[in-house]
């Protein structure tokens, strides 16, 4: 034997290089495994947000041009509060039977069905008729009630649970992306064209990205189940699920009361602001401008919420913010700073626009495995509750009163309450 060898043997016992050989293979693959992981949840988070985001940009672009709708079909601006209700309604029954599709199909096949009927919606209202009108609410509605419970599903299972806020929070900044694309774009297509033109632009777009996602159908819809079935006592099943659990009954009545909230400001601030002398381009660009905020706002939400303040304490000063903004935009009038009108867009933004990764990510971290689909869609159904409510009670009491402020004052009323009711509940 061999100085050499000697050497060698000195240095490494026997078998010690293939242990070396075997723990570097190991490290390896390891290193190699989650790299193809976060590979897996970056794509499915650019997939997901970005079909929230057309999902957005379809939902709100009815309530961004009203002022042309109304003025070409010379219908009352209480109407709007309507058409939306409608809305609310599809979705409140889509999201709670929804779970049984997402399970059979995959989220990512339901997702492209989503963006399939906002588009077909959208087309519809161009007709102008009033049967229409209807269905298009009742497409529209019901098609992007489908996005968040099977993003949230998907996400759930690509997502580490204990960054499940940050990673909602961030696929949530797509609603709020989507207002902003949709507050800036839409007055101004609708100025150069019509309205009409603008919405089957916005339906185009939803048709070819729903093409672009096919290519990941086979990646992320792996977990279906073709043999499950759809049953009408579903609706019930996840009531009862949602309901029969504490922490989701309270995320619920939650849901209800920021959806409330956000859906009135989406649906009426713009008209708001042109009763007030406002242009419709100038309108939809302070929208757009304070939306913005949201975009920051839900992942810093997010962070926080993940690591620093327990989610129940982000949620109630969310709650109660919002409900403060709200009352500020009530006492907004003709002559007032643009400056300050913003600024108060701007809270109502960080507040009533940046909730739902916090909300969201909270539902799936309490929903059973492998039904966090139906559970989300549970969740929702009572925000679709706020959704379709509000707007009837605020075309009431603007019918009644000819003033917007009482029904900002009103429809954010819950919100507050909840606010109060999740710090007593943490405290305890």
């Amino acid at each position: 034997m061999t100085a050499s060898t000697h050497i060698y043997d000195f240095r490494y016992p026997k078998g010690a290089i293939h242990q070396d050989i075997a723990s570097q293979q190991f490290i390896c693959k390891t290193l190699n495994f989650k790299h193809l992981l976060v590979n897996h949840l970056l794509l499915a988070l650019v997939a997901m947000f970005l079909q929230q985001t057309f999902a957005a940009i379809g939902r709100a672009l009815p309530a961004v041009i009203a002022p042309a709708i109304i003025a070409d079909l010379l219908i009352d601006s209480a109407w709007i509060g309507v058409y939306f209700s409608i809305a609310a309604g599809a979705a409140l029954s889509t999201q709670l039977g929804c779970g049984s599709f997402i399970v059979r199909y995959g989220a990512m096949r339901m997702s492209q069905l989503a963006l399939i009927l906002l588009a077909l919606g959208m087309a519809l209202a161009t007709i102008g008729h009033p049967i229409a009108l209807i269905l298009s609410a009742m497409l529209s509605g019901g098609g992007a009630a489908v996005s968040t419970p099977s993003s949230s599903h998907l996400l759930g299972r690509c997502s580490p649970p204990r960054y499940l806020p940050l990673i909602f929070s961030i696929k949530q900044t797509a609603v709020p992306a989507g207002l902003l694309l949709a507050g800036m774009l839409g007055p101004r297509i609708t100025e150069w064209s019509n309205w009409r033109y603008t919405m089957l632009i916005s339906a185009l777009a939803c048709i070819v990205f729903t093409l672009m996602l096919q290519p990941l159908r086979k990646k992320f819809d792996d977990d279906r189940d073709p043999a499950r079935k759809f049953h009408f006592s579903d609706f019930g099943n996840t009531l009862r699920a949602v309901v029969g659990t504490k922490e989701l009954r309270n995320l619920s009545f939650a849901c209800f009361a920021f959806n409330a909230v956000q859906t009135i400001f989406t649906v009426y601030f713009v008209v708001y602001l042109t009763t007030m002398g406002y242009t419709l381009v100038a309108a939809g660009f302070v929208f757009s401008i304070a939306v913005a905020v949201a975009v920051p706002g839900r992942i810093i939400w997010g962070l926080l919420g993940s690591s620093y303040v327990h989610p129940r304490i982000m949620m109630a000063a969310l709650a109660i913010g919002m409900a403060i903004s709200m009352v500020l935009l009530s006492i907004c009038g003709e002559g007032w700073p643009t400056i300050i009108v913003g600024i108060v867009a701007t809270l109502i933004s960080a507040t009533a626009l940046s909730w739902h990764g916090v909300l969201l990510a909270e539902t799936a971290r309490a929903a059973p495995e492998g039904a966090r689909g139906a559970v989300t869609g549970g969740v929702l159904s009572f925000g679709q509750v706020g959704a379709l409510t509000a707007p009837s009670i605020f075309s009431l009491l603007l019918g009644m009163t000819n003033n917007y402020g009482i029904g900002f004052v009103v429809c954010s009323l819950p919100a507050m309450f909840v606010g109060i009711a999740l710090l007593r509940q943490r405290k305890k």
